[in-house]
């Protein structure tokens, strides 16, 4: 990670804590016109891990606390073909997995608990591919999120082509992960999109 702290005799949770907290700080300050040439790196990429993976069923996030925002890609790959569908995650009330609710370009999306945008109704469906956002990631496919163990629970008991996305200063050696991680199929950053080996 881009000129990451160093944290001495931390524990696996306090050093992901402060991964999370440092990446999200670099990220919250990077100036528009930065995040946009990054964002311009990113979708191309994007666009061709989506040629090739094929989802029908895409699963992505509103962006949160500067994540890259997909909106674009998202809109631009459901126009080249009417039989696709992008999905938006719903958080439960009570600790479990996550849904998944269709979303349209312009529909109404009042915000979740969280403040983060959603759909408020729809049938549940099950993503092919899910873009998952990464507050910081290494190279063995492991991401850190933002400690709640939404996707934790979610990849548990669903199975599509997990995708971490993020930015290349998110990258660490290891994010220390915990027993019940999942690694990610794919990272995808302003780089390109790498494989995870395994």
């Amino acid at each position: 990670m881009s000129a990451f702290p160093s944290v001495p005799d931390a524990t696996p949770n306090e050093y992901r804590k402060a991964l999370r907290a440092h990446s999200i700080a670099t990220r919250e300050a990077l100036t528009a016109a930065h995040r946009s040439a990054l964002m311009r790196q990113l979708e191309p990429h994007l666009q061709a891990l989506l040629t090739e993976l094929d989802p029908t069923v895409l699963g992505f996030c509103w962006p949160f606390r500067g994540e890259p925002d997909l909106r674009p890609s998202i809109i631009h790959w459901l126009s080249a073909d009417p039989s696709r569908v992008a999905v938006l995650p719903v958080v439960p009330h009570k600790p479990g997995p996550m849904s998944f609710r269709r979303w349209m370009p312009g529909m109404e999306m009042p915000p979740d608990r969280h403040g983060i945008p959603h759909p408020p109704e729809g049938e549940a469906l099950v993503p092919d591919v899910l873009l998952i956002p990464c507050n910081a990631f290494d190279a063995a496919g492991f991401r850190v999120g933002y400690g709640a163990g939404y996707f934790d629970r979610t990849l548990a008991v669903m199975n599509p082509v997990a995708v971490g996305l993020g930015f290349e200063f998110a990258r660490a050696d290891s994010v220390h992960p915990q027993p019940h991680d999942r690694p990610m199929d794919w990272i995808l950053t302003e780089r390109g999109a790498y494989r995870v080996a395994g």
